[in-house]
């Protein structure tokens, strides 16, 4: 027994100096602070998975179901700074109208995208060589090796919408890769955060882990400040022509002031409209952070899912080719199996398996919502405490009751005729069917430019290649699922075998 004291307490002094050295760590982000980054307390939850109870709590009481959570993370990554939000965490009322209005009107609207094409042309001109030549595999070797997509299409898609985010001139390489490389750090970097965010014995067993949490806004604001502060400058000189970057948008935005009320009316009785201020660097910093996870997140995610679809559906994959082939002249929207083929893997895999509303309390009407479809929920205890609602959009997607053979992937349920013809990624207000980016007053307004991202990458890699899946090793596509902090993405990359198409 006297042998192992010795190790007894060797590990004891571990913890103890890695207990303080977290606490340094920990005291060093609050920036004066005394509060610490701290686990956020998890309210009641509900799971939905029915798509009528859905419609009519987030379309028939949008009042009540338009608040997302204020901290989706399980751990406040803000606590010991000022407060940040984004546009998915803001509560619903004049700061999340002034900062969607923005994005929707000075960066997705349709009349701000038409300098996408030529940024999408390079990226995919980029990828298919970067695909080619690992298909190549050397001098020699066949033109048909097996390769790993997921790398080099997330730098292409990143590229993309880094450049929307800070101008085609505002970042040079060296500023993009080192962005790509923090945010995919920070959403697949394996960190448990419910798990830390459990107990203080698993935050102090894996105190690595805690403390690459806790230095998240700090690594942020090292890759973001200078680029935002470069973009800032190159403002102050130009004439103020070009295509303006989300960036560009978000440094002539005017929010409501913290002092006014959720009505957005001025607390000092002037009698004038709501002040207005300026979006702090650390708010910009957390609106830079969302636009670069969301639009790259998703669409590779996304395009991944339908390319693993189309290894293991080849002549799916045949018909959609001949569809691209016959179309060579025609716009990305006027076809209709690519379409179709987009809108089924969202169905099957929407990036985002689930949607959170957060509700204080829970008004008759909503109640009784709830209780009409058939037990389809379990009503929380009406005693004023917070409620978590999840909306499970996977489950959704996939709900025997609206689809047929609903675990089938069948592009052809989205064409002319198919029961999914008037189907679209964002439901109205009479059906949901799926709702791969929400649904109701919060869905995501990026989901349109996700849509064209995914046809546009989609398309170019069926055009130049046929995927097939590997000839040696096992044969066909793993289509396991594993969670990516918010996002569902195949546990393992897809491997596929690729061939150039002739021309």
């Amino acid at each position: 027994m006297t042998q192992w004291l010795p190790v007894a307490v060797a590990v004891l002094v571990l913890l103890a100096a890695a207990a303080t050295h977290l606490r340094s760590s920990s005291s060093r982000h609050c920036a004066g602070n005394t509060r610490r980054t701290v686990p956020v307390p998890v309210p009641a939850t509900i799971e939905v998975r029915d798509p009528e109870a859905a419609r009519r709590m987030i379309v028939d009481h949008a009042d009540t179901f338009s608040d997302h959570p204020a901290v989706p993370f399980p751990v406040d990554l803000d606590a010991g700074h000022p407060k940040t939000t984004s546009i998915n965490s803001a509560p619903y009322g004049p700061l999340w109208r002034a900062l969607r209005c923005n994005l929707t009107a000075g960066v997705l609207h349709p009349s701000r995208l038409a300098h996408l094409a030529p940024l999408q042309r390079d990226a995919v001109e980029s990828l298919v060589a970067d695909l080619a030549a690992r298909g190549r595999g050397g001098a020699g070797r066949a033109r048909d090796e097996v390769v790993a997509v997921r790398d080099a299409l997330y730098t292409a898609v990143f590229k993309v919408v880094a450049r929307m985010c800070f101008g085609d001139d505002g970042i040079g390489e060296r500023d993009v890769r080192a962005m790509q490389r923090t945010l995919r750090e920070f959403f697949h970097s394996g960190v448990d955060a419910r798990r830390l965010a459990s107990s203080r014995l698993a935050r102090l067993l894996h105190w690595r882990q805690w403390r690459y949490l806790v230095g998240t806004r700090g690594r942020l604001a090292e890759v973001f400040v200078p680029a935002i502060a470069a973009r800032r400058r190159r403002l102050r000189r130009s004439d103020g022509g070009g295509v303006r970057s989300y960036v560009d948008t978000l440094l002539d935005l005017r929010v409501p002031d913290d002092d006014d009320d959720e009505d957005g009316e001025p607390s000092s009785g002037s009698g004038g409209s709501a002040r207005r201020r300026a979006l702090r660097d650390d708010e910009m910093v957390r609106l830079v952070w969302e636009f670069l996870g969301a639009g790259t997140e998703t669409v590779v995610a996304c395009v991944e899912w339908t390319l693993a679809r189309l290894v293991a559906h080849p002549e799916v994959q045949e018909k959609l080719h001949r569809e691209l082939s016959a179309g060579d002249q025609r716009s990305l929207q006027d076809l209709p199996y690519l379409r179709a083929v987009i809108l089924e893997s969202l169905r099957l895999h929407p990036p985002v398996p689930f949607i959170l509303r957060d509700v204080v309390g829970l008004p008759e009407g909503a109640a009784a919502a709830a209780a009409a479809v058939g037990k389809a929920v379990a009503l929380p205890p009406r005693n004023g405490a917070p409620v978590r609602f999840v909306f499970m959009a996977e489950d959704i997607g996939r709900d025997p009751k609206a689809w047929t053979d609903a675990e089938e992937f069948r592009p052809e349920r989205f064409v002319g005729g198919g029961e999914g013809e008037d189907v679209s990624p964002i439901p109205g207000r009479k059906q949901i069917r799926m709702m791969p980016f929400g649904a109701g007053r919060r869905h995501c307004p990026g989901a349109g430019l996700a849509v064209i991202q995914a046809k546009c990458f989609v398309a170019a890699l069926v055009r130049e290649f046929e995927w097939a899946p590997p000839a040696r090793g096992g044969g066909g596509v793993d289509h396991t699922p594993t969670n990516a902090l918010f996002l569902k993405v195949m546990a393992s990359p897809l491997r596929a075998r690729i061939v150039p198409r002739r021309s």
